[in-house]
């Protein structure tokens, strides 16, 4: 019997779609009509009002600024800031990212780590006796 050869197509990235709708269609919507769409934890902040610093910080992503910087780590990625980039500080820098789709709806401060990994050396100065006999390289 002959083997059925399939001719694979190359994989195709779809077009990103958020609860049905595409990113122009969220661009083109106004508050009044995202609300019902965002996520729970999101829609009660906007509800509850912008601060007057996350309003002026949409109005320095709509101006089309080419290098934004914020220590607004709780402000919600909204629509119009997707394909932007932003550099958000996590504290003691700050960490440059560029908005991507995917993160809509989601906050800059999960972007920008404020911890970093903690890789433990040996024992030293002051460790316990126990931790003295750790076998040398």
């Amino acid at each position: 019997m002959a083997k059925k050869t399939q001719k694979r197509l190359p994989r195709r990235r779809e077009e990103f779609t958020y609860r049905g709708f595409r990113l122009e269609d969220l661009r083109k919507m106004g508050m009044s009509e995202l609300i019902p769409i965002m996520p729970a934890r999101a829609r009660r902040k906007i509800n509850r009002g912008l601060t007057r610093g996350e309003e002026h910080l949409l109005t320095e992503f709509r101006k089309e600024h080419t290098s934004i910087r914020t220590h607004l780590r709780d402000m919600i990625i909204m629509p119009e800031m997707v394909g932007k980039e932003v550099e958000v500080h996590n504290g003691k820098e700050y960490f440059k990212l560029e908005i991507q789709p995917e993160a809509l709806f989601h906050y800059l401060g999960e972007f920008a780590l404020t911890r970093r990994k903690v890789s433990h050396g040996s024992a030293g100065i002051g460790a316990t006796r126990s931790s003295k006999y750790v076998p040398l390289k």
